[in-house]
């Protein structure tokens, strides 16, 4: 009997742990699914014509917007937003992109008052700015400006770098062994030769460590809370540099992560606290792949996963106790297998000047077969000045994007399978420290609050209502926002109880005039700040020095005259936009009728060409005021009708009747009730000016009037054609450094295209470069080369 009394009483503590750990499991799953479910991570790769520009140079690039778990194309921002910063983070250069099916293209000109130097381009969504500016696309471009004499500059000091250490798991605990990664880079953030030992207050050496590759690697000692730690560095014949190692805790947690090539992944955690529960939870760019319970015995908890229950790329394995704390937490990088073949071979191996150039393009999954793909192609002349970049779309997608700082040749990860390729993975994946979110957030098992919407549907222009008597934001007012001009563009907003104000543009391109202002009849006291789009957070990536050596000297100097050349004799071509197909019958749709004024006797004041031939409109006077009466199927509206010139609302009637007809050539009517985003208007009265410039009508005094730029205007790149012995003849000289450019290369269902340009005057050796996705987030690139001489 006792025996089955302690059979029972076994059992149901056994019950009572699943049930705990069941709990647990469930309370950790559905906090991310929770979180994960609303804070969607969208990806941006940008592919840049090339790396390094004279001033005076167009910049052009193309954005790839992606789901961050799938990598495929992400129609949910319709705008994004380019930097290019400074050293000190200030923007020199801004512009907003439209991106359609999460594909944008566009060019940025290189101010001549640019100075010389390294440069931070960077592409980001106003969806983005709710995360870290860590995981905005970012890389650097080389500017020299001809006008300013650069310095050449001599060789990095060995001495002068950075090295830091990343304890597997995250901490170094008293009396447990311990992996630890390092990782060390010189000021350009590139990886560094060295010695290194771990010595202790003694002065004794612990433990010799040494990089594998890109200035990393790692090495194992069981540290001792009475003791100290340092690392000591040698590089090259330069003096040590000391460096202190983590803080040692008393207590705590480490973990090991071990792969040994049977498909299974072991993963180790120690403790030198209570045996307790832990669990295991492992998601790949937010994708739950594996959640695992394990009991603690005798300070050890061992783990096996399978690595087929993984996604490609980077995966995020976490440690959790019982009470849902993190405790330990490492990256792991799964080699991708399915990247898309892109062959680009142009037909020859060497053309002679102006001749023409035909590339073969061709886009195939892993098994052959053909792919529709959405390219882009670059060619550009190769020298010390314009050289190959690192990284890839492929490369950024799969591994950059989901990681921080600077990583060097990350192409390399890719498409080396030695074992010595997978240790240096395993190392980079050790150096990246804790997730890109904080689990404190995540665990609050609740849907995350963002500030900044997704521009589902255009741009949103966010501005500020302000009481100009108190100075305090103003809620429940709404307010418009106009372009003037002889398309109407005019949005309106309703002000929330912080006074924000959020405009829902349309088609709102180019640079412009804009007017922001209230009803003055009755918000007379308000004035509306309009707020930057742009992002004012900023990544902790340094850019490198700014270096040009000797062997530059010709380079650059050969592209400064070919940029001066393209500019004097070419300006024009290289000026040239694409007409933008808008929607011109503006928030109204279709009015019920449109006046032409010239198709009626001319009268001299508005109030007799409403009166004599407006059928829809009434024209009273009282209290010394007009007022117009719209009349619609059922007789007469409440109120005045909302009025436009040129698409700037005018709500005073009598600057309605003051207006000079004779500067009108036409007037759209609403006649009746008109519901629009958060107003309801009494009909709508459209004047439109022969010249759209509001016909000498002056703006309401508490109007905003601010020079504001939408998204940027497609520019046509110009690539000229020797298809005549006129044209090859020509005595026009052409030293375009960038022969080719073309954003929207698409592959045919056979996964086929043909590309042609022409060569010009300047001979060398020019490099192609072609990247793209399929609608599937299948990834690729490409390189060919070719030679131009005489």
């Amino acid at each position: 009997m006792k025996q089955i009394k302690n059979f029972i009483g076994g059992a149901l503590v056994m019950l009572f742990s699943l049930n705990s750990s069941a709990q647990t499991i469930n309370y950790i799953q559905n906090s991310f699914s929770n979180y994960t479910k609303y804070a969607v991570q969208e990806k941006i790769f940008a592919h840049t014509d090339k790396g390094s520009y004279m001033t005076g140079e167009i910049l052009w690039f193309k954005l790839y917007v992606v789901d961050g778990t799938t990598n495929k194309p992400l129609d949910l921002s319709k705008v994004a937003y380019v930097d290019v910063l400074d050293n000190s983070q200030t923007a020199i250069l801004q512009t907003k992109v439209e991106l359609k099916n999460g594909i944008g293209s566009g060019s940025i000109y290189i101010p001549v008052t640019t100075g010389n130097g390294n440069y931070k381009f960077r592409a980001y969504t106003n969806w983005m700015k709710n995360f870290s500016p860590e995981y905005y696309f970012e890389k650097t471009i080389t500017i020299i400006n001809p006008q300013i004499s650069p310095e050449f500059t001599t060789a990095a000091n060995p001495a002068d770098f950075d090295i830091q250490f990343f304890p597997e798991g995250g901490n170094l605990v008293s009396g447990l062994t311990s992996r630890v990664a390092f990782k060390a880079v010189n000021k350009s953030g590139i990886g560094i030769d060295f010695t290194g030992a771990v010595i202790d207050q003694k002065n004794d050496t612990i433990v010799k460590f040494k990089p594998l590759k890109f200035g990393m690697g790692n090495f194992s000692f069981t540290p001792d809370l009475a003791n100290t730690y340092k690392a000591v560095i040698r590089v090259g014949n330069a003096n040590t540099v000391t460096r202190n190692l983590p803080a040692v805790n008393k207590q705590g947690f480490v973990m090991q992560l071990t792969d040994d090539g049977s498909g299974q992944l072991q993963i180790n955690v120690n403790t030198n606290t209570n045996d307790q529960d832990l669990y295991l939870f492992a998601h790949t760019r937010q994708s739950v792949r594996a959640v695992k319970y394990i009991s603690v015995n005798n300070g050890s908890a061992k783990f096996t996963l399978d690595k087929s229950a993984l996604g490609d790329g980077i995966s995020h394995i976490t440690i959790f106790t019982g009470n849902h704390k993190p405790v330990c937490e490492r990256l792991y990088f799964k080699r991708p297998v399915n990247l898309l073949a892109i062959d680009a071979a142009a037909d020859q191996a060497a053309y002679g000047l102006r001749k023409k150039v035909d590339v073969s393009v061709s886009a195939k999954d892993k098994a052959g077969a053909g792919q529709n793909a959405d390219l882009s192609m670059s060619v550009y002349r190769l020298d010390a000045f314009q050289t190959l970049e690192q990284g890839d779309i492929a490369s950024y997608l799969w591994l950059s994007s989901d990681l921080k700082g600077i990583i060097e040749s990350p192409e390399y990860y890719l498409k080396n399978t030695s074992a010595e390729a997978d240790a240096a993975a395993d190392n980079l994946m050790m150096t990246q420290g804790w997730s890109r979110f904080q689990w404190s957030d995540v665990l609050q098992n609740k849907p995350a609050s963002f500030t900044f919407l997704p521009e589902y549907n255009g741009h949103i222009v966010t501005g500020k209502l302000i009481n100009t008597l108190t100075n305090a934001p103003a809620g429940d007012v709404i307010a418009y926002f106009a372009v003037p001009g002889k398309r109407v563009q005019l949005f309106a907003a309703r002000s929330d109880s912080t006074g924000k104000l959020l405009f829902n543009t349309k088609d709102l391109y180019g640079p412009g005039e804009i007017v922001v202002q209230t009803n003055t009849e009755h918000d007379s006291t308000y004035r509306v700040d309009i707020v930057s789009p742009f992002s004012e957070q900023y990544s902790k990536r340094t850019l490198p020095p700014f270096r040009l050596t000797p062997d530059m000297q010709a380079p650059v100097e050969h592209s400064s005259l070919g940029m001066q050349v393209l500019n004097i004799y070419s300006g024009d071509n290289i000026r040239k936009y694409y007409d933008q197909a808008v929607d011109s019958t503006g928030f109204m749709g279709v009015p019920y009728k449109t006046y032409k004024l010239d198709d009626y006797t001319r009268f001299t004041t508005m109030e007799e060409v409403l009166r004599e031939y407006i059928r829809e409109v009434f024209v009273v006077r009282k209290d010394k005021r007009y007022h117009i009466e719209m009349i619609s199927e059922k007789g007469f509206l409440e109120g005045d009708p909302f009025v436009m010139l040129d698409g700037i609302p005018i709500f005073n009637p009598d600057k309605v009747i003051a207006i000079d007809p004779l500067k009108v050539r036409k007037l759209d009517v609403v006649r009746d009730r008109f519901y629009w985003g958060p107003s309801d208007e009494e009909g709508v009265m459209s004047f439109t000016t022969y010249k759209g410039d509001l016909g000498g009508v002056e703006l309401d005094p508490h109007a905003v009037v601010l020079d504001y730029e939408g998204l940027q205007l497609q520019r046509v790149f110009y690539s000229p054609v020797y298809d005549s012995q006129q044209q090859v003849a020509s005595r026009v000289p052409d030293f375009r450094n960038v022969l080719y450019w073309d954003p929207s290369i698409n592959t045919t269902a056979g996964g086929k295209s043909l590309v042609s340009f022409y060569t010009g005057d300047r001979e060398g050796e020019y490099i192609g470069v072609v990247q793209g996705l399929n609608a599937d987030g299948v990834a690729g690139s490409q390189v060919f080369r070719f030679e131009v001489k005489k």
